[in-house]
């Protein structure tokens, strides 16, 4: 996941070691911005073939990366 998220963001300088699980992706964390997540809801509908039923869910889908995989498996588990 930490992978996808720096391909998708095209972030050269940083690996996934840089990236904590519960380290906040916006502002005060990775510090990204609202452009970064549109990138991010793209990867959820190409790699998961998850679209977000609701954009207020947002700022807790994308919290952190913990959160984004917590996300993703509970719409697998219902989608199974």
């Amino acid at each position: 996941m930490k992978r996808q998220i720096i391909e998708q963001l095209n972030m050269q300088d940083i690996t996934p070691e840089d990236i904590g699980d519960d380290q906040p992706l916006f502002v005060e964390g990775l510090g990204l911005d609202s452009i970064d997540a549109l990138e991010l809801i793209v990867l959820l509908q190409q790699h998961y073939k998850i679209k977000l039923s609701n954009a207020d869910d947002g700022p807790k889908v994308f919290r952190s990366v913990r959160t984004m995989a917590e996300y993703i498996m509970a719409h697998q588990a219902q989608n199974a």
